[in-house]
């Protein structure tokens, strides 16, 4: 009697971005060029990733530690690795070797770990609404990095941090051309409007209707001043909303991170706080994890933050939509601390010290 051959199990292929929103929230971690020039591996104001080259261990580390945090998606480390950033800092030459070396890290980190894979463009620097010149350069921007990504085998494509409207729809174009689900999110200006004075609800209705998958914002504002706009855009379109906040206290009176000010007057050396002095400004982690919630309620399932956010900022926005990433191993668990705790085996006389000296004074009636 013949022996019958086992029978082969065929992988189940990793579900896709839609596939994903369809079923809860996808969280996305940006925030690279700042992190890598607080830790001094980058230059703020030009803010090219040249460290994807010169120090490639450190990017895998830094998307590992996002991965781990919480975050559903790598995104490849091609902000600004464009033709004509590179261009400022005398580096053009190497514009193909950064894109292929920032995707190759990225589908490490993301293949080894389950996430997906995105690949990034941004805002050319160079767009003008009337120069059609600048048109076709920013054309040329988008297809040259589109062509590594798909070369790369990116699950999605990122178009972001867009101010003029009528960029971002060209760089959705480009995405469609290269048949890639497109996440396209605004930069929205301080005047609340984009560039060419279209609403931001305008927008994203007229990147919906060109075919983009999801639609929303990213950068420039906080938490506080991300979530009106949201509101708006969720009214407007159908498809999924995308919301990455910058973790930093924006206001109605100062609504984007480039305009706040610093009343103590400790501003950096060009005497405003943007993009190096900011510190005093920073959300701590529970404010992001109450961003993500009411992100969240409002529809929003594509979710994430943006310029100066942290791991500890991911992981608490995961906390936030009900997940237990591997670093939530080491949130925070104050019952055994020395001072503040209520662990049995603690000493006694130590808290009733903290007590004494370190409670909170009781609000005034």
């Amino acid at each position: 009697m013949p022996v019958k051959s086992a029978t082969r199990k065929t992988p189940r292929k990793p579900l896709g971005l839609l596939e994903r929103l369809a079923a809860g929230p996808v969280i996305c971690a940006e925030g690279y060029l700042f992190e890598f020039e607080r830790r001094g591996y980058l230059q703020a104001g030009a803010y090219v990733p040249e460290v994807v080259l010169e120090h490639p261990q450190l990017v895998e580390g830094l998307h590992r530690d996002f991965v781990r945090a919480g975050s559903d998606v790598v995104e490849a480390f091609t902000y600004y690795a464009h033709r004509a950033k590179l261009k400022i800092v005398g580096r053009e030459k190497d514009l193909a070797k950064i894109n292929r070396a920032a995707l190759a890290i990225a589908k490490k980190v993301a293949r080894a770990t389950g996430t997906l894979l995105a690949g990034d463009l941004c805002n050319t620097s160079i767009y003008a609404t009337d120069d059609a010149q600048s048109h076709k350069q920013a054309r040329r921007i988008f297809d040259e990095q589109i062509g590594w990504a798909v070369d790369a085998g990116v699950d999605f494509i990122v178009g972001e941090t867009y101010s003029f409207g009528a960029e971002a729809l060209l760089a959705l174009e480009a995405i469609k051309r290269a048949g890639k689900p497109a996440v396209i999110t605004l930069s929205v200006p301080r005047e609340g409007r984009m560039r060419e004075g279209w609403t931001a609800a305008e927008t994203c209705r007229r990147l919906q209707d060109r075919g983009a998958d999801v639609v929303g914002m990213n950068c420039a504002r906080g938490p506080a001043t991300t979530l009106p706009l949201l509101r708006e855009i969720r009214a407007a379109v159908t498809c999924h909303v995308a919301a990455l906040p910058v973790p930093y206290r924006t206001t109605p009176a100062e609504p984007t991170f480039q305009s706040l000010t610093d009343p103590h007057g400790t501003s950096g050396p060009d005497g405003r706080p943007f993009p190096t002095a900011l510190d005093p400004f920073l959300c701590n982690r529970y404010e992001i994890g109450e961003f993500g919630k009411e992100a969240f309620a409002l529809g929003a399932r594509y979710l994430g933050v943006c310029c100066g956010a942290g791991p500890h900022h991911v992981r608490s926005l995961a906390e936030a939509l009900g997940r237990r990433p591997a670093a939530s191993q080491y949130s925070p668990d104050m019952s055994k601390h020395i001072l503040f705790g209520s662990d049995q085996r603690l000493r006694q006389d130590y808290l009733e010290y903290a007590r004494r000296n370190y409670r909170a004074p009781a609000a005034s009636g």
